[in-house]
């Protein structure tokens, strides 16, 4: 039976990944992967995160299951860095949420959830959107449309056509938006765009489902998620799926939580009842070593004041590697690439064709997608110069 099967091809992400690691070009430079590196090359370990580790790992006396929501502190304390200590719904008891391995449990939870109320529900997400959304919510049996996002030309939101496109959303679909540092294009919506989302919402009918994985790499842990605050302020349901990956940098601890914003209290409930269930037959318990360092920083004055230090520095760098780069690559060409230092998180399209990225890759060491989407957090001092003049060659 298994004989049968094909050997599939690599993820198109880190299969470039592995053949940069492969390269034995001493200047090689991969800015493939979305993980935040920091001047030596390394993804570095938070010292809150050490901090908070030593104090688990002295105190920690069973390695039994986790409840199945999770660590009661770490959904308590996602819940309001997400919405915000005074959030209206929070104080109002229609939040609920459940911790999930990584922003990608999240994602497939919320999904089982939406499914579960609108079998085979509309999907609306972004053209370009973060490859993996796809597969990873159709898996449980939604479909998908598309709406305009990313405008080429302008390197920016083409909003105009997102609203358009929008307006044939009905009560029942789902509209997927990225909260912030959007993956893969950089572009963001802006506070007066966000709102004008908002009022489609109330006229249309449909239930927002946000992705907020990069939370406090754009402009600050409150900034990046003022969007999706007025979302939550202004309608009765909102789906949220959130990340410790990126701005606690526990990646390969997969800690994530789907957040219910609800109706009421009763319906707070209900969702938590339908997340339990599917996550029983998808992975039946979390994770815990992730959730309890994360729900320690939460709720701890000190490790959280020092948390938030850590990530405004690296906030912070990536906004200084974007102006930078900038500087760079315009002292090399005659090109325009201001749009990158306007855009947010650690990813933006350089604006190549798939063959200039190709020669990049083939003849200069140089490693991002074929749509010339790069990770930011991959640029560093020691390469940054290298990458200008090898983006220069091929232009």
């Amino acid at each position: 039976m298994l004989d049968q099967l094909q050997q599939l091809p690599a993820d198109p992400i880190l299969g470039l990944a592995a053949a940069c690691r492969a390269d034995p070009n001493p200047q090689k430079v991969d800015l493939t992967v979305g993980i935040y590196m920091d001047e030596q090359g390394v993804c570095p370990v938070f010292e809150a995160v050490k901090q908070a580790q030593q104090a688990l790992v002295a105190e920690e006396i069973s390695k039994a299951y986790m409840p199945p929501s999770g660590d009661e502190a770490f959904n308590q304390g996602m819940q309001r860095l997400v919405l915000g200590n005074d959030s209206a719904a929070l104080a109002d008891g229609r939040v609920s949420s459940v911790q999930t391995p990584g922003g990608c449990g999240a994602l497939r939870i919320g999904a089982e959830v939406i499914n579960a109320a609108t079998p085979g529900a509309r999907v609306w997400v972004s053209d370009p959107t973060w490859p993996v959304h796809i597969p990873l919510l159709g898996s449980v049996g939604l479909r998908f449309e598309t709406y305009r996002y990313y405008e080429p030309a302008s390197h920016g939101v083409d909003f105009d056509g997102m609203v358009a496109d929008l307006k044939a959303a009905r009560p029942g679909d789902v509209v997927l938006l990225h909260g912030c540092c959007h993956n893969p294009c950089g572009a963001d919506l802006s506070p007066q765009q966000w709102a004008v989302i908002a009022d489609l919402a109330e006229q249309q009918g449909f239930t927002p489902f946000i992705d907020i994985a990069y939370q406090g790499l754009g402009d600050g842990l409150d900034q990046d998620a003022a969007g999706l605050r007025l979302l939550v302020s202004r309608l009765p349901e909102v789906i949220i799926a959130a990340s410790c990956s990126k701005n606690m940098g526990l990646y390969r601890e997969r800690t994530g939580a789907v957040i219910f914003v609800c109706r009421d209290r009763e319906n707070a409930a209900a969702l938590v009842s339908q997340a339990l269930v599917a996550a029983r037959r998808v992975y039946s318990m979390p994770p815990a070593h992730g959730a309890l360092l994360a729900g320690r920083i939460l709720s701890n004055e000190g490790l959280s004041h020092l948390w938030r230090g850590e990530l405004l520095a690296m906030c912070q760098r990536i906004n200084g590697l974007r102006e930078t780069l900038v500087q760079k690559l315009q002292a090399v060409s005659d090109r325009d690439f201001s749009f990158i230092q306007r855009e947010k998180g650690m990813f933006s399209f350089l604006g190549l064709s798939a063959e200039q990225a190709r020669l990049l890759r083939e003849e200069h060491g140089v490693y991002m997608l074929d749509s010339s989407r790069i990770n930011v957090a991959g640029v560093n001092a020691g390469n940054i110069d290298y990458l200008a003049a090898a983006v220069a060659k091929v232009l």
